[in-house]
């Protein structure tokens, strides 16, 4: 894993905008249209998802790999 991705979930109002962004496709809405991490292995910690939230309610934790 390069990231540990958080989500602040009661801020989040499922607009899909960091859905929509995330070239890896690690985000997805659930059934209650808040965002949630479905393939954490693939995400490349590039930090669309946080940049283009608008509530700051996901944040990406870059992993130094050794």
């Amino acid at each position: 894993m390069k990231s540990e991705i958080t989500i602040k979930t009661p801020r989040c109002k499922g607009c899909g905008i960091c859905v929509e962004f995330c070239p890896k496709q690690v985000l997805e809405l659930d059934t209650l249209g808040r965002v949630q991490v479905v393939r954490a292995d693939d995400c490349i910690a590039c930090g669309q998802c946080e940049m283009r939230c608008p509530d700051y309610a996901i944040f990406v934790d870059k992993k130094v790999e050794a």
